[in-house]
C-alpha cells in the first residue's frame, strides 16, 4: 500500500498547480506587456484653431487662402497641412516640417525656410522667389512652374523632383541636388553654380542653362546636356561636348 510519502506527485494535494506556477506566471507577463504598450499617452492632436507660432502643430489643418505674412513658424509641424493659395511671403520657417503638404499658388517669397522638409509638397505655380532655403529637402516635390528666381538653395535637395518649366534664374544652387530630377523646360539662366551641383539622372529636355557655368557640376551626361538649350558662354564639365544644336531656337 502506498504511504502519503510514496504517493505519485500528480496526485499529491495541489501538486500540479504548485508545480506550473513557474511557467503560467512568465507567460501571464508576457501577455499583459504587449498591452501595457498601446496604454502609454498619446501624443497630442494637431490644434487647427491655434495662431502661427514657434513649434505650432498644424498636422492635416486646412489653412488655405488666408494671411499670415510676416509670422513665425519656425519648428512647426506643417504636415499634410493645405496652405493653398496662402500668404507665406517673409514668413520664418526654420526647421518647420512640411511634408505632403499643399501649397498650390502660394507665396512664400521672401520666407526663411533653413533646414526645412518640402518633401513631396505640392506647390503647382508657387513662388518661393528669394526664399533662403540652404539645406532645404524638396525632394520628390510636385513643384511645376515654381518661382524660385533669386533664391537661396545651397545644398538643397530636389531629388526625384517634378520641376517642369520651374524658375531658378540667379537663384544660388551651389551642392545642390537635382539627381533624377525633371527638369523640362526649366529655366536656369543667370543661376549662380559656386559648388559642384549634382545632375545624375536628371531630364533636361529642353532645359535653359544659357550661360550658366556647370564646371563643377556632377553627373552630367553628354545625352543630358545633348536636350538640354545652352549657348557659347554655358561652361561644361570636362569630357562633356558643346551640342551644334545651341543655341536652341524657340517659337
Amino acid at each position: 500500500m502506498s504511504t502519503p510519502d510514496t504517493l505519485p506527485s500528480a496526485r499529491r494535494p495541489g501538486a500540479c498547480g504548485l508545480a506550473n506556477i513557474p511557467v503560467i506566471l512568465p507567460l501571464v507577463v508576457l501577455a499583459v506587456l504587449p498591452a501595457l504598450a498601446f496604454t502609454t499617452t498619446p501624443a497630442p492632436a494637431a490644434d487647427c484653431r491655434s495662431q502661427p507660432a514657434p513649434g505650432a502643430d498644424w498636422t492635416d489643418c486646412n489653412k488655405s487662402n488666408i494671411v499670415i505674412r510676416g509670422a513665425d513658424l519656425s519648428g512647426a509641424n506643417l504636415t499634410g497641412t493645405d496652405l493653398s493659395m496662402t500668404d507665406l511671403r517673409s514668413t520664418t520657417l526654420t526647421s518647420a516640417k512640411l511634408q505632403k503638404a499643399t501649397l498650390v499658388r502660394s507665396s512664400l517669397a521672401g520666407a526663411d525656410a533653413t533646414g526645412s522638409d518640402f518633401s513631396r509638397v505640392e506647390a503647382y505655380r508657387t513662388s518661393f522667389a528669394g526664399i533662403v532655403a540652404p539645406g532645404t529637402t524638396f525632394s520628390s516635390a510636385e513643384l511645376q512652374r515654381a518661382d524660385f528666381k533669386g533664391a537661396e538653395l545651397t545644398n538643397a535637395d530636389f531629388e526625384k523632383a517634378e520641376l517642369g518649366r520651374a524658375d531658378f534664374e540667379g537663384a544660388s544652387i551651389g551642392g545642390a541636388r537635382f539627381a533624377y530630377a525633371n527638369l523640362s523646360r526649366a529655366q536656369f539662366t543667370g543661376a549662380i553654380v559656386d559648388a559642384p551641383a549634382d545632375f545624375a539622372g536628371a531630364f533636361m529636355f529642353l532645359t535653359r542653362i544659357e550661360g550658366v557655368d556647370l564646371s563643377t557640376a556632377t553627373g552630367l551626361a553628354q545625352e543630358q546636356v545633348d536636350l538640354a538649350c545652352g549657348d557659347a558662354r554655358t561652361r561644361l564639365p570636362d569630357g562633356l561636348a558643346t551640342p551644334s544644336s545651341w543655341p536652341c531656337t524657340f517659337d
